[in-house]
């Protein structure tokens, strides 16, 4: 599937996968198009609306810390959360205004105004990004792009400039998004669910807190027992009282060792002989 814009609902995820490989001419880093989106273009603002935005964890990290506000705060008032019987982990979209055209939130008459903390979708627009359904997993295959020709859109029509791929990634920002994105990515599509395994509503609450409820989860982390029962180097302790980054970092380890067994973070000896070489999850995480 198109790691884009493309809706996240069940069946017409795999059409749209299907079609994209079918009929988009595939782009290497080196192959070059035409584009422009700026004032002056005819449909600026425009593709501003309307259309689904999936947040990343990432995603989230960023324009809440932009806007100032908490992580609750910023999931309240401007996603929406999904619930299909389908979902295998939580899913995050931007609320779009309660307006005619359904506008972005944050779309001013200059463009966009969180332009630097954008999210990946629309800093990669443009451009999308699949992956050739070639391994057990279905989607960890070769990676390409492949050019999104919304209708209306005349940014490769009006005075383009040429990019190269690689250009455009590097001019949009992308490389520290798509660094986080694959850590998310490791937890979304791993290998438990190709398995058939399926996470509880709790399970699936505390992967959405961590991942994308920073503030509330960092209260979880200093407020619980959490830290005494793991051996946690006390520098990266220090960093995840301040720093969001740090704390999403050890978020993913956390999850992946609590919801898929992964010795991602150690268990305190003590811990462990008390519990007799069996470790109860539910206490070991209780407060």
């Amino acid at each position: 599937m198109s790691d884009s814009q493309s809706a996240r609902s069940p069946d017409p995820r795999d059409q749209l996968r299907e079609k994209i490989l079918a009929d988009s001419p595939r782009l290497g880093p080196d192959d070059s198009f035409r584009f422009t989106c700026q004032p002056g273009i005819s449909c600026f603002n425009k593709c501003c609306g309307d259309v689904n935005i999936f947040l990343s964890p990432y995603d989230v990290l960023r324009m809440k810390r932009r806007l100032g506000i908490t992580s609750e705060e910023f999931l309240e008032k401007h996603t929406l959360l999904p619930v299909h019987k389908e979902m295998k982990t939580p899913v995050v979209v931007l609320k779009m205004n309660d307006d005619e055209a359904k506008t972005c939130p944050f779309l001013t008459e200059q463009g966009c105004g969180i332009y630097s903390d954008r999210p990946w979708p629309c800093r990669m627009y443009p451009l999308g990004l699949a992956a050739q359904k070639d391994t057990p997993d279905g989607w960890r295959g070769e990676r390409f792009y492949f050019l999104l020709r919304e209708e209306g859109c005349r940014g490769f029509e009006e005075g383009p400039r040429e990019w190269t791929v690689r250009e455009w990634l590097d001019d949009q920002g992308i490389e520290e998004y798509d660094r986080w994105g694959e850590q998310y990515k490791e937890l979304a599509l791993h290998e438990y669910f190709e398995k058939g395994g399926t996470l509880s509503p709790e399970k699936m609450h505390m992967m959405f807190t961590a991942c994308y409820d920073l503030d509330r989860f960092r209260e979880f982390v200093f407020g619980s027992t959490l830290l005494k029962r793991f051996e946690v180097d006390e520098d990266f302790v220090e960093a995840m009282r301040y720093d969001d980054e740090e704390l999403l970092r050890f978020a993913i380890l956390w999850l992946r060792f609590s919801l898929f067994g992964e010795q991602t973070v150690r268990v305190k000896p003590d811990v462990a002989e008390a519990f007799q070489g069996s470790l109860d999850k539910k206490s070991l995480f209780a407060k």
